[in-house]
């Protein structure tokens, strides 16, 4: 299994429109083969900060996520609303940052 966070700081007041764009890249995602689970949580102590939470088959599935249309629109659109953004990738133990 793989376990993938990204962890996104976003412009202050964008949460609404971060969400619009995001929803349905999360529900589409949701029905990809291979995806155990896909989640976004907002930080209680700093509320511009989001954390996708991931859980994956194995790494032909995530793979096959990052060419998915719905996460290319979802990158495109959410751009201009991130100021920063993390992605770590957990597998067999090992951190791949990105």
């Amino acid at each position: 299994m793989i376990h993938l966070i990204a962890t996104l700081k976003i412009k202050p007041g964008s949460l609404e429109d971060i969400r619009a764009h995001a929803m349905p890249c999360i529900a589409a995602t949701r029905l990809e083969p291979g995806c155990i689970s896909y989640d976004l949580h907002q930080s209680l102590s700093e509320p511009d900060t989001l954390v996708f939470v991931e859980r994956w088959k194995d790494r032909p599935a995530l793979d096959a996520h990052f060419g998915m249309p719905h996460l290319v629109e979802w990158r495109d659109n959410g751009a201009p609303f991130i100021l920063e953004r993390r992605i770590e990738i957990i597998e067999d133990g090992m951190i791949e940052v990105r």
